[in-house]
């Protein structure tokens, strides 16, 4: 009988959840100081924990340097576009992080598996992103690609629990409902897209995501186990002394608007 494996306690995932992320924040000093430019992918089934990574990733950061690009779907004038055309517009400028909700393989997965691009499409999106990437990369661009495994069993009860929670039932659409019907198309799809597009410039590093938790540290670690990365200097800050007052007289309060007090009405 096979061992069972080992999991983390609260606490030591909490622990190590913030030393990884202290070192995101070296990593965006670096970036910024540097003038680096770097993008990462977060491809992977619906509900395998990709949202998650990434809040994680990002609650450090300064919003300025560290975006998220998570594009809504294509209009009509995006529609008639080179396909990868509205993702270049999304791409760091030097000193910028940015990190893609999804990105330009949703041509690879689901566009393919539903039906919203033509198979000539499918068959050209393979070709060029290939090429495409190796523009980037050839350009500076720090480029690392993350694909989010799930199984079938865990996936269906991530669905059922959003399902039975209000605060969560927003995540689960009708799309997610139809990957379930569809997961060996995906698996197809997602197979084909590796085959195409794991290159040796920007290869594809696959998470395990049945363990959330897990997922995330993994991914982290390795994130930046892949930039070579070192520690900035930083200015030194020194807070002033509050300066003596010139005889400035506050408002009276009831000349202001103020929020009312809600917390004491739980008291």
């Amino acid at each position: 009988m096979a061992k069972a494996k080992r999991r983390l306690s609260d606490d030591q995932y909490e622990a190590e959840l913030f030393r990884l992320q202290a070192e995101m924040v070296k990593v965006q000093e670096w970036v910024r100081a540097e003038g680096k430019r770097l993008v990462v992918i977060f491809e992977g089934r619906d509900a395998a924990g990709k949202g998650g990574a990434i809040k994680r990733i990002t609650q450090y950061l300064n919003p300025r340097v560290a975006r998220i690009a998570a594009l809504p779907a294509p209009g009509e004038r995006q529609r008639g576009q080179w396909y990868f055309q509205r993702y270049v517009e999304h791409l760091p400028s030097p000193g910028e992080i940015v990190l893609f909700d999804r990105s330009w393989y949703n041509r690879a997965g689901v566009e393919h598996v539903m039906g919203f691009c033509t198979p000539v499409e499918h068959r050209r999106f393979l070709h060029q992103c290939p090429i495409f990437e190796r523009l980037l990369v050839e350009d500076g661009i720090l480029l690392r690609k993350y694909w989010f495994s799930v199984s079938d069993e865990e996936q269906h009860r991530r669905f059922r629990s959003r399902v039975d929670d209000p605060m969560r039932r927003w995540k689960l659409s009708t799309m997610d409902l139809e990957s379930i019907t569809r997961w060996e198309d995906y698996s197809r799809a997602k197979d084909d897209m590796m085959v195409h597009t794991d290159i040796p410039e920007a290869p594809w590093y696959v998470v395990e995501g049945d363990v959330k938790k897990e997922a995330r540290l993994n991914m982290m670690a390795h994130l930046l186990s892949t930039l070579d990365y070192h520690d900035v200097p930083l200015p030194p800050i020194e807070v002033p002394e509050r300066p003596a007052s010139t005889g400035y007289v506050r408002p009276p309060r009831e000349h202001t608007t103020y929020v009312p007090d809600h917390v004491e009405t739980l008291l």
